[in-house]
């Protein structure tokens, strides 16, 4: 068993109105700050070495077409060679003496980098270049996996909304600020130079701050190879499917943005006709557009991590983008224009608002996914899963910019590419999706329970987020299942009527969701044994258990007498051990449309009580089992109804 480092007492279930009032506090707020002045300094330098490279320096061998491209992958290698070796540092070492070190090495970096920009040597900005991404690639595991640490799972999306928004922020001032910086003349590369060693040094004093935390894994041997290492991280993230193809998730997020990224500038030119101020309003609309969709994970999630968005991400991620190359074909051709003459056009509103939503259901995916990979990792392997993430992320950004670069090659257009890569990911996706259900089936409870009907909970803290449990409510009607999964934090089985299954649609759904069919035993004694059997396997694997004590959907909308089959899951229970029950109680669905109000059976009068239905789920605290009787849990579930 691991030890949950995380502050419970501390962090009251109910207590924090918003993700914002993290910032206040002395557990979030250094660390975000010291995280978003490392963002801001990554790319306040890079985006300054560009321009100077592009626009002041004239280098015979780098050439301003490729600067750039040869800038960012100086700055992605170290994310492959180094990651696992800093994910094992991560591990080992408390994380806040991990976090100085990296600040510490931050200031050297902008020290020499000062004196590269104020010489203009170019080979020395070049090294530096690489040793930021040595920093970053430090920075990256401790980032993701100190958050786990201190927050608990009711904060988590928030908390990572908060550092996702703040990181896309960041890059935006960075690129802003090194952009204008440079861009002065005489003086810019000294003003860059003085700019990077103060958000370095900036960066280091707010480190100073973070509170002090055990290490998750302090004996761990660190194995200094980083080829076996990287192999070994991506076999360790293999070992929870869940969790690997949620990696694999977030790195096509990664080869999705990297597209748009790299093209801005000549998008902005070529099929735009707009001059270098164009291509940084494309850049500052998408990285709003990621910060709006990363706070809204928290508006739209019921405080738990809400994996239901992903697929809502994914189809708004294509939709965007399919629509970004009807958008952009056609535009009537002009010579560079400035933001003002861009932006009086009408045509251009519509490329501007795809733009903007791509980001914002971009924000909306990978949100979620961060959250549900700390969640579900090994709090002791937590830092060397992150850095899997982050070599996967730099495979497939590199693969990206080849792709990208070998269409355009080939004589594809940008809005081409744009066009292309919103159709594969709509086909990744879906593989996503049916490889890991639980997405599919979080985002069909959550249309639900946002959608058709306005969902309430009340004592959703009862609702355990480790550990095995049985959830035990009132059968009012055919989605009953799907509104107990919106309300859950994690996955719940969920043992059911067999003839559900033959239900066209939801049967699909619950299989999907692998609930188990039971049968009365006079009907099928050898499948009603195994029910049970596959149930108290589901508690075994400390899974939650839910099931419908009064065996169908009621008739009359009045809870019916519980049958014995709780006792039955009880007793099988092996000795020692004993699984808490917990009572729950849906209210105001009968009558609704998936309940059986009418005489000629459910679902047959769409708009009965009009849209957006008031419906809500009472949750009481947790029965222990030796309390447990039908009579004693119907009259617990009465009094929550």
């Amino acid at each position: 068993m691991h030890h949950d480092t995380r502050p419970s007492a501390e962090v009251p279930a109910n207590e924090h109105p918003s993700q914002f009032a993290l910032l206040k506090q002395r557990r979030f707020a250094p660390f975000f700050w010291t995280q978003f002045s490392g963002a801001a300094n990554d790319n306040l330098f890079k985006f300054a070495f560009t321009v100077m490279v592009t626009y002041h320096l004239s280098v015979a061998w780098l050439p301003p077409a490729q600067a750039g491209l040869v800038i960012g992958a100086l700055f992605i290698l170290p994310f492959l060679l180094f990651s696992a070796t800093s994910g094992q540092l991560s591990d080992k070492w408390e994380k806040t003496r991990m976090i100085h070190l990296v600040k510490n090495i931050e200031v050297a970096i902008m020290a020499l980098a000062a004196w590269g920009f104020i010489a203009a040597n170019v080979p020395i900005l070049l090294l530096c270049t690489f040793l930021m991404g040595v920093h970053s690639t430090l920075f990256g595991p401790v980032k993701f996996a100190y958050l786990p640490q201190v927050l608990s799972d009711r904060e988590l999306t928030g908390g990572n909304g908060m550092v996702e928004m703040g990181t896309f922020v960041a890059i935006l001032l960075g690129n802003v600020v090194g952009g204008l910086l440079v861009a002065e003349p005489g003086v810019g590369p000294q003003h860059v130079a003085i700019a990077c060693v103060l958000l370095a040094l900036l960066g280091r004093a707010v480190a100073q701050f973070i509170p002090r935390l055990p290490a998750t894994d302090p004996g761990l041997r660190i194995n200094w190879n980083p080829f076996t290492e990287t192999w070994r991280n991506l076999k360790l993230a293999r070992g929870n499917l869940v969790v690997f193809r949620s990696l694999l998730g977030i790195s096509w997020m990664w080869f999705f943005g990297a597209v748009f990224l790299s093209q801005f500038p000549s998008f902005a030119k070529e099929v735009l006709h707009g001059d270098e101020h164009v291509a940084s309003l494309l850049l500052v609309v998408f990285s709003v557009g990621i910060g709006i969709g990363s706070l809204l994970c928290e508006v739209l999630s019921r405080r738990h991590v809400e994996i239901g968005l992903v697929p809502l991400g994914a189809i708004g991620m294509s939709v965007f983008a399919i629509d970004l190359y009807f958008a952009s074909r056609g535009l009537p051709p002009a010579n560079a224009l400035g933001v003002g003459a861009f932006l009086a056009q009408p045509a251009h509103w519509r490329v501007i608002a795809d733009l903007l939503l791509l980001s914002l259901f971009a924000g909306l995916y990978s949100v979620p996914m961060y959250a549900l990979i700390q969640l579900r990792s090994q709090p002791t392997h937590r830092a060397r899963i992150i850095a899997a993430n982050n070599i996967l992320n730099a495979l497939f950004m590199i693969a990206s910019s080849l792709i990208a670069g070998a269409m355009l090659g080939a004589g594809a257009s940008i809005p081409q590419i744009f066009l292309a890569v919103g159709i594969a990911n709509a086909l990744v996706a879906s593989f996503i999706f049916l490889l890991v259900p639980e997405y599919l089936l979080r985002f069909v409870a959550w249309l639900l329970s946002h959608v058709v009907y306005r969902f309430k909970v009340r004592g959703d803290e009862n609702i355990p987020t480790h550990g095995a449990a049985i959830l035990v409510c009132n059968h009012v009607s055919f989605v009953d299942a799907v509104l107990l999964m919106a309300a859950s934090p994690r996955p719940i089985v969920f043992l059911m009527d067999h003839r559900i299954f033959k239900a066209p649609v939801l049967g699909w759904l619950f299989r999907l969701a692998k609930a188990i069919p039971i049968a009365p035993r006079a009907e099928d004694p050898v499948a009603y044994e195994a029910a049970f059997a596959k149930a108290r396997e589901v508690l075994a694997d400390d899974g939650l258990l839910g099931i419908f004590p009064e065996g169908s959907i009621t008739k009359d909308g009045y809870l019916q007498e519980f049958k014995g089959g709780i006792m039955k899951i009880l007793e099988g229970a092996p000795s020692g051990v004993s699984w808490p029950v917990i009572p729950m109680a849906l209210t105001d669905l009968w009558g609704s449309y998936f309940s059986r109000i009418e005489k000629d059976g459910a679902m047959v009068r769409p708009f009965r009580r009009g849209m957006f239905n008031r419906v809500g789920l009472n949750v009481g605290a947790a029965l222990p089992a030796s309390e447990v009787q039908p009579e004693v849990l119907r009259a617990k579930v009465a009094a929550l109804s």
